[in-house]
């Protein structure tokens, strides 16, 4: 049986479709670079955002998860997980789930920038459709519902 976040009706781009965006990535580097700049440049002046810096790497079947969250202009928490014989898949998303379930907990948050190399991973989040990495988008779905639902101007924009 599909968890009720994966129900029809129950799907995070249904409820909140003006919560969140994917900024896509442009071939051009310098335009990329730019974006990336302006997006972090408006988060780091806003009181009411935090930033999610997050990437993933494998050596010798480790793989090392690293995320840095800055709330307005200080660093916050910086998070880093080990784990062995996991995918890059599972490490990313397993990153952007801890990162979420901290930021979500910071007072006054209502604007998140989450910057990843793994754009696609994310993605999955909002994936409806069974898929073996399911459980971390069952977890990151419930704490990003509640954050939605806390203020309708919350945002997240990966």
């Amino acid at each position: 049986m599909f968890n009720d976040e994966f129900k029809p009706g129950n799907y995070l781009i249904d409820l909140f479709p003006n919560c969140f965006s994917f900024h896509s990535h442009s071939s051009n580097t310098n335009k990329h670079i730019e974006k990336l700049d302006d997006i972090v440049f408006r988060a780091l002046s806003n009181s009411f955002s935090s930033i999610v810096v997050s990437d993933t790497s494998i050596k010798n079947h480790v793989a090392t998860s690293i995320s840095h969250i800055h709330s307005y202009d200080k660093l916050v928490i910086k998070i880093i997980h080990k784990a062995v014989n996991i995918t890059t898949t599972e490490a990313e998303l397993f990153a952007i789930q801890c990162s979420i379930n901290q930021v979500v907990s910071i007072t006054n948050v209502n604007y998140i920038v989450v910057i990843t190399d793994f754009l696609h991973i994310a993605k999955r989040i909002f994936d409806s459709l069974s898929h073996p990495y399911q459980i971390h988008s069952v977890a990151i779905s419930y704490e990003l519902r509640d954050f939605f639902l806390k203020d309708t101007n919350n945002y997240i924009e990966f």
